[in-house]
């Protein structure tokens, strides 16, 4: 089973929440396991550190990068602690309509320097370079990049602490049947196989849609989860989407990822489910990928193995894994994916067999690979982009959309 993603849950009670307000309980459509470490790192020159919540164990794995970042640690835990609970915790539930609302929580914005980076952020804390990055990499788990994004999702490292990380038993599409299988016996309906085509309104009021099959529906009110810029597109003949249109498609968007999932003959104790195999570089790297549009040859990659926390998800004797290297979007690098994709694909595999499995490419079952292009032409995703809007300071909250 190849599980498309996203694979970190990081707030269970979120989930829980959805059940337990109607009557339910999650447990009835949902098994979450546990995962530990949350995160394994890995570095071309052999340095390893595994990121948990057991507190022993990660400030030893601290000490044994420099002994002194070890009460920095400490000083930037208190940090994510304090903007965890501004940040998350009171502002969090904030839908953030009205310029207004953005004013009331600038304060604390203000308070917690939300206008430094992640990384700038971190550096003030500890010093040594392989712990910065562990410290400051999550933000790109959101498409940020960790040199821009703001100092708020530091909050990050105390949701993981305090709630942990997870994974849903049968992966991904496992927690999505849960809850269609809550929503329907809630009384909804579920329409599949039958894209909407467009978006019927009435001056500013939305009337229904229509799908590809013809059929109308109609409605009050639509929420949409799709591409933002994709789902303007559908509202036709709307000035006040054409002019949100264009106001988007100026804005700062994620990157894409290029993703391989393949299947090994074998089993993997010593290879974790989260892993995360970082480049020699870091910020030139990621100016590759967020400013200079360039398809670097030495990615870092996040190593996704779900079958070490639920061996049913490959037959037995195998595993199943899938590797994923941020690239850049459509719009920043003129990239030919029917051309460049298998070559990639070696280069992804080769990253993998040369920092933890050496004959990998013998044990190799099954294999394929996902791009920007199948992005955009999957999911209508604008550029390819992976996450949409790129999560600055300037584009968040009331600035989004």
């Amino acid at each position: 089973t190849f599980d498309a993603g996203p694979t970190v849950i990081t707030d269970p009670a979120c989930l829980e929440e959805l059940w337990s307000l109607s009557g339910s309980d999650m447990s009835r459509d949902v098994t979450l396991r546990a995962v530990q470490p949350f995160y394994r790192l890995a570095w071309n020159d052999g340095t390893r550190f595994d990121y948990s919540n057991h507190d022993a164990e990660l400030k030893a794995e601290i000490a044994k990068l420099d002994p002194a970042d070890v009460a920095g640690y400490e000083r930037f835990l208190e940090y994510s602690r304090g903007v965890y609970e501004e940040g998350y915790v009171k502002l969090g539930s904030v839908p953030f309509l009205s310029f207004s609302s953005m004013v009331r929580a600038a304060p604390a914005l203000i308070r917690y320097q939300a206008w430094r980076s992640v990384y700038d952020l971190v550096s003030g804390f500890v010093r040594n370079d392989k712990l910065r990055q562990a410290l400051s990499f999550h933000t790109l788990l959101v498409g940020g990049n960790p040199m821009n994004t703001s100092s708020i999702y530091a909050l990050i490292h105390h949701l993981e602490k305090s709630g942990g990380v997870w994974f849903a038993q049968g992966g991904t599409n496992a927690l999505v049947s849960g809850m269609a299988a809550l929503f329907e016996r809630l009384g909804g309906k579920l329409l599949l196989g039958d894209p909407v085509q467009r978006i019927e309104h009435r001056g500013r009021q939305v009337t229904g849609v229509v799908t590809a099959s013809g059929q109308r529906i109609a409605a009050d009110m639509i929420a949409s989860n799709g591409d933002l810029v994709h789902s303007y597109g559908l509202l036709a003949g709307s000035t006040y989407a054409e002019r949100m249109t264009r106001r988007l498609k100026r804005r700062r968007f994620s990157p894409s990822l290029f993703v391989v999932h393949f299947g090994l003959e074998g089993t993997f104790p010593d290879v974790a489910h989260h892993s995360i195999l970082f480049s020699d570089r870091y910020g030139g790297l990621l100016d590759d990928i967020y400013k200079r549009g360039i398809l670097a040859d030495d990615p870092s990659l996040y190593l996704h193995h779900p079958s070490a926390t639920d061996p049913a998800m490959a037959p037995p004797g195998k595993s199943v894994f899938y590797a994923l290297a941020p690239v850049p979007h459509l719009g920043k690098a003129k990239v030919d994916w029917e051309v460049e994709g298998q070559r990639y694909r070696d280069i992804v595999l080769d990253r993998v067999r040369n920092m933890l499995i050496p004959d990998l490419r013998e044990r190799l079952d099954l294999c394929f690979h996902y791009t920007p292009q199948d992005f955009s032409n999957d999911l209508g995703a604008h550029l390819g982009s992976a996450f949409s809007l790129e999560p600055v300071l300037t584009q968040s909250a009331w600035f989004r959309a």
